[in-house]
């Protein structure tokens, strides 16, 4: 039976400016560098087999944080496909020592939802332009497109085929998965592994640095009850 381990990055400096970041590409805050540690305490028993994120720095950091407490002390690399040079390093290496090694693969499939237009910008500054309550809705709404940008909906269309096709065949083959990714990202995967509706994934929020960790029987996911976000331990 595998694991999967779904963890959001921790704080992003566009994050502690309150502001949409989307695709932009900003790395961790030390707040979020401190959440990162502490969601890996949280899965320091596990030991990841693959590891997924997207292909933003946050996302790619927080994974790492993650895996330098590794149980059997192994080496997270970064998996770069298209590297003759990686190719060449790799095959140098017997069977049992790859087995010393983690392949984390970074995945635009992944990324966050794009926000289009609304990137940059103060989440304050356009609920005033707009409204409280439409800005709300293209937070945390289904269908609702902000300007330019994606819905969850169309983040479902993008992320979904790819965990089918890509992540559900390592859950498959019984290993343990960790995906590094973003609140929306990971909405859309919660929503379809807990079979929520449209309506149930409204009220889904994922904090920064929120772990979520999933039984997998090769059936169905069980998820395990985790204690909340403490920084203090």
């Amino acid at each position: 039976m595998g694991k999967l381990v779904l963890i959001r990055h921790g704080e992003s400096l566009w994050n502690g400016r309150n502001l949409f970041t989307g695709w932009v590409d900003v790395p961790l805050t030390q707040a979020g560098i401190v959440e990162a540690s502490w969601a890996s305490r949280q899965v320091n028993h596990i030991g990841f087999d693959v590891v997924y994120t997207s292909a933003l720095i946050r996302s790619l950091q927080t994974a790492f944080i993650v895996l330098l407490s590794d149980p059997k002390h192994r080496t997270p690399y970064l998996v770069h496909t298209s590297d003759l040079f990686h190719r060449k390093w790799y095959n140098r290496f017997s069977a049992a020592e790859h087995k010393n090694m983690i392949p984390v693969y970074r995945c635009r499939q992944l990324n966050e939802r794009y926000y289009g237009d609304l990137q940059g910008f103060s989440k304050a500054k356009i609920a005033d332009i707009f409204s409280v309550e439409e800005v709300v809705s293209w937070r945390k709404g289904y269908t609702e497109r902000p300007p330019k940008g994606e819905s969850l909906k169309d983040t479902s269309n993008r992320v979904i085929p790819f965990f089918n096709k890509v992540i559900m065949k390592q859950l498959d083959e019984g290993k343990n998965v960790l995906v590094s990714s973003h609140s929306n990202t990971l909405r859309s995967i919660m929503m379809k592994l807990e079979q929520m509706d449209e309506a149930q994934v409204v009220g889904l929020e994922v904090d920064t640095a929120s772990v979520a960790i999933y039984n997998y029987d090769g059936n169905s996911f069980v998820r395990e009850e985790l204690p909340k976000k403490d920084l203090s331990k």
